[in-house]
């Protein structure tokens, strides 16, 4: 069983580091979105989406004032087709960067050392570093990476043919070499509220077990994934204590909510509630996972976004915008437009546009 009191040392160790914390009224008030549409949302979806079409997703959202997007993932084409072309996505990004008004960090998925290879001989052949200055026309970019592990054994083996310990272990090397290049370190912890093959009952102290182990290796911060989208706002609210017993900030985790159930909303209001500022999200509600059936896509960017609006939040992303984009890829890769604030305002939208035409002489 596992203790908290080891995982004590880990706010003990962090006391020597300046704590990030969120002192003024508008610093709490700011929410930050990690946008995973392109990467997440699209890594699942049957029929082939073009290059060119990626491209222009990532392109797009760049100019609505996110500021981390996934961009892809470095994974054998065998395991996921539909990241094949991420070496290309990088390439583009690293020589012509998007146009943006902020700076952006552009995130990779990195299954193995194998994968983190690829992505650092991508970086060198152009001549790029992880952190790329910006000129007056454009702001700097990041490179980063993103790995995962499970929080139960009977995902960790379908997802990636080992146990928990195994993952970690595979983890290390990763987060080591990642560091000596200089680049950020995202850590992902899937099922963290509900299994396809063990059901519900994910202890939270197993998630919280793992999320410590990862920030102790050196990740940055961990996105702590309901999968399955399985999560209740009372698990929701006993996984954060858990969390927080464990000795891990709030400033340190992100959470990562799929709306299978119709409940990542009201789990984003309990983990805002708790502190949480950073959320991931997939514009269009796009997603799904290969390995939970039934398991439907991310919350929506354009509901997140308006939900948080509504609370007073501050994320800076123009939401009309978004709802557009959210509509446009929906309709190249063929699929339904599963935001409902998305579709409200593009309707609302439509109609302003239709009635100031037909004032017109």
């Amino acid at each position: 069983m596992f203790s908290l009191k080891p995982r004590l040392r880990l706010s003990v160790l962090r006391k020597a580091v300046p704590i990030r914390c969120y002192s003024t009224e508008q610093r709490l008030n700011h929410v930050r979105i990690v946008e995973v549409g392109a990467r997440d949302g699209l890594q699942n979806e049957k029929k082939s989406i073009p290059l060119e079409t990626k491209i222009q997703l990532i392109e797009r959202l760049a100019k609505t004032g996110v500021t981390t997007i996934e961009a892809g993932s470095f994974v054998p084409a065998k395991w996921v087709p539909q990241m094949a072309s991420t070496s290309e996505i990088l390439q583009h990004i690293i020589k012509s960067p998007p146009k943006a008004q902020n700076e952006i960090a552009y995130n990779y998925l990195v299954p193995n050392v194998k994968g983190l290879e690829n992505l650092i001989k991508v970086m060198e052949a152009e001549g790029a570093s992880a952190q790329i200055p910006g000129t007056a026309e454009k702001p700097p970019i990041t490179t980063e990476v993103s790995l995962f592990a499970a929080a139960t054994e009977a995902f960790s083996k379908a997802n990636t043919n080992c146990s928990i310990a195994e993952s970690l272990e595979r983890v290390r090397p990763i987060v080591d070499l990642a560091k000596a290049k200089n680049i950020r370190v995202r850590g992902y912890v899937s099922v963290a509220l509900g299994c396809p093959y063990e059901g519900p009952d994910v202890p939270p102290s197993k998630v919280a077990e793992i999320t410590a182990t990862l920030l102790e290796m050196g990740a940055d911060e961990v996105s702590v994934a309901d999968t399955t989208g399985m999560g209740t706002a009372p698990r929701t609210l006993e996984l954060l204590r858990t969390l927080s017993a464990a000795g891990i900030a709030n400033n340190d985790i992100a959470l990562h909510f799929h709306d299978t159930y119709g409940q990542a909303l009201v789990n984003t209001m309990i983990a805002l509630e708790h502190g949480i500022r950073t959320f991931d999200s997939s514009v269009g509600g796009l997603g799904g996972c290969p390995y939970s059936k039934g398991a439907t896509g991310n919350v929506a960017t354009e509901d997140l976004v308006y939900t948080l609006s509504s609370l007073g939040m501050h994320t800076g992303i123009n939401l009309e915008e978004m709802c557009r984009i959210g509509a446009w890829i929906s309709k190249e890769i063929g699929r339904a437009h599963d935001s409902r604030a998305g579709k409200a305002i593009l309707s609302r939208l439509q109609e302003q546009e239709t009635g100031s035409s037909c004032s017109k002489p």
